[in-house]
């Protein structure tokens, strides 16, 4: 496999691996991100503040004074990172536990009321998985390096990429257990009803043949 080939599959990998967006909010407002993510997986998350301008009326490249604090959870509610950052940062934290982990992100303004003037634009990256290979940082001469570089980084994604689909083959486990359970319990459900509605059909048809030889109509 030739270097530019490489290159274009490390960037096939990692296009399923990025979620870029962005979001508004107002200051002091906490919003999250809900990533499924399995076991053991380093998660990168970058983001940057844009403020409202009311006189540009746009926002602002950047936000000056105000800075993030960043709350991630694990499923079962375990605080996996609860840290203040910056106008524009990065953050890390490594999964215990496979399911839903919630990313939330809050301003530190100290504003007691929101103006439109405090409205922002808060732009999110979130990887999952290795780093990229930055090639800019390695020597165009020494190819070797360049390579090794590549296939490590190629490696470290094929492993994520096994760990996701087995995560996903788990899951699928589980809810088609779940499936078959209720598919089951219908079953006895329905099969219950039809001995409850025989049963009190021959009451009904026994009281109604006694009732009948009591007033001796037969």
């Amino acid at each position: 496999m030739d270097l530019m080939a490489m290159r274009l599959v490390v960037i096939f990998l990692l296009w399923s691996v990025v979620h870029s967006m962005y979001y508004h909010s107002f200051e002091r407002e906490e919003k999250c991100v809900i990533e499924d993510l399995p076991s053991d997986m380093l998660v990168t998350g970058r983001y940057k503040i844009q403020k409202w301008d009311r006189s540009q009326h746009d926002f602002l490249p950047s936000a000056p004074g105000l800075g993030m604090v960043v709350t991630v959870k694990a499923p079962n509610e375990e605080v996996l990172l609860a840290k203040l950052y910056g106008p524009d940062a990065k953050f890390m934290f490594t999964t215990h536990t496979s399911g839903m982990h919630y990313i939330c992100l809050q301003s530190n303004s100290t504003n007691e009321i929101a103006f439109a003037s405090s409205r922002l634009r808060v732009h999110l990256d979130v990887q999952v998985g290795d780093h990229p290979l930055d090639y800019a940082s390695v020597d165009p001469k020494d190819k070797v390096k360049e390579v090794s570089y590549g296939l490590e980084h190629l490696r470290g994604e094929v492993d994520h990429i096994t760990k996701e689909q087995e995560y996903q083959r788990n899951r699928e486990e589980y809810y088609r257990q779940k499936s078959e359970d209720m598919n089951s319990n219908v079953l006895w459900w329905a099969i219950t009803q039809i001995i409850i509605l025989t049963t009190v059909g021959i009451w009904q048809i026994k009281h109604l043949k006694d009732f009948l030889i009591a007033k001796k109509v037969v």
